[in-house]
């Protein structure tokens, strides 16, 4: 059969229907509820996306998941019409979002489950903070009153406080990735900051649920540096609130977790002051004390000394008078000597006649002559 109309093969056909597709539907918004959900080889993610009248099968990527899914979660995606090689027709997933309180809270319990079971919230790995850190990392939305009111707080509080600001977005498909890279900017400066803190201010929880995606927690409890997260107001608590080393309830509470208040410091300087120089001023009344009372026992064992070499004095002086020989010359004795001026010790072998001696008395030296010699 001869006719003008072109024929392709099956192939061709399907190419040129891709490319049909894909030129007037680069990409469609659907909204509807998973079934037959499946992961193969841990890498291909299989579901169909249905309505209470009509079914679609959808196709994407294991690494796309940025929360877990389970039948029966209501969810919209972003995504481009196909055939697939067998004829099948499919919906190629580009973005993925939770919808419904229902959907997003249970995706939350899942995650929230797997995650405590490799111990990424386990109290043992959290880290102090530094005291008044004088470098801080911020990741927030420089536009957003969350960030204006911990700037306000923090200098405030603390000023000169030296803040790297990564300004980002955090809410929306993009605010993920766009967080992890400022994770791993901060993280993997030559000399990091000394604490890392991101925030966000209230809202829903689809405008809070960026921050319960699994790769985004994963990254904040893998931080080498200290984190601080403050997600939404005191009641919402967010998966990276878990994963932080300080869960703060509120960017101004963050701002109050990180420094201390100057005027409070300063108040307890001037306290422990006080209370030093009252220590200091008792020690000094005892130091005082007990030099006196030590100084006192050392004049009174002095006096105490000098009373006994007064006493031993006196005894010495006694025993000198009577040991001096003039002492005894006044009671009559007399002091002998040779001519050679040596003492006689009354010995008359040392002595002969005719010898020459000197008598000294009281009052008299007499020279004489030896005339006669007995022994007693």
């Amino acid at each position: 059969m001869t006719t003008d109309r072109p024929v392709f093969s099956v192939s061709e056909c399907l190419s040129l229907i891709n490319q049909t597709l894909e030129y007037a539907y680069p990409g469609v918004m659907v909204e509807g509820e998973i079934s037959s959900f499946k992961v193969n080889k841990g890498k291909f993610v299989f579901f169909d996306l249905k309505d209470s009248e009509a079914l679609l099968s959808c196709f994407m990527m294991v690494y796309q998941l940025r929360m877990p899914l389970e039948n029966g979660m209501k969810v919209q995606i972003y995504a481009q019409p196909r055939l697939t090689v067998g004829g099948k027709f499919s919906l190629t997933v580009r973005e993925i979002t939770l919808v419904g309180e229902g959907a997003l809270k249970r995706s939350f319990e899942l995650l929230k489950a797997k995650l405590d079971h490799e111990g990424l919230f386990a109290s043992e790995r959290k880290r102090s903070l530094p005291f008044a850190p004088e470098r801080i990392g911020l990741i927030a939305s420089v536009e957003s009153a969350g960030y204006s009111d911990f700037i306000k707080i923090l200098n405030n509080r603390w000023p000169g406080t030296s803040v790297s600001v990564a300004n980002v977005q955090v809410q929306g498909a993009a605010a993920s990735q766009q967080i992890i890279r400022a994770l791993n900017y901060f993280n993997q400066q030559a000399e990091p900051v000394e604490a890392l803190v991101l925030i966000r201010g209230g809202g829903s929880n689809e405008d809070l649920s960026v921050f319960n995606e699994e790769l985004l927690v994963r990254e904040v409890a893998a931080s080498r540096i200290p984190t601080v997260v403050g997600v939404g107001h005191e009641v919402d608590i967010s998966l990276c609130d878990l994963a932080a080393d300080v869960r703060a309830a509120t960017p101004s509470n963050a701002a109050e977790i990180l420094v201390p208040a100057r005027d409070v410091i300063l108040q307890q300087i001037v306290r422990e002051q006080q209370v030093c120089a009252r220590r200091l001023a008792s020690r000094l009344q005892t130091t005082k004390l007990d030099v006196n009372g030590q100084m006192q026992q050392c004049v009174n064992k002095l006096e105490s000394s000098l009373a006994g070499y007064r006493q031993q004095a006196k005894q010495y002086s006694i025993l000198l008078k009577q040991l001096d020989p003039k002492a005894a010359l006044k009671r009559g004795y007399a002091l002998v000597r040779d001519n050679k001026d040596h003492l006689l010790r009354a010995n008359a072998k040392d002595l002969k006649l005719g010898d020459m001696i000197n008598v000294t008395l009281e009052y008299a030296n007499i020279e004489a002559e030896v005339k006669h010699v007995q022994a007693v």
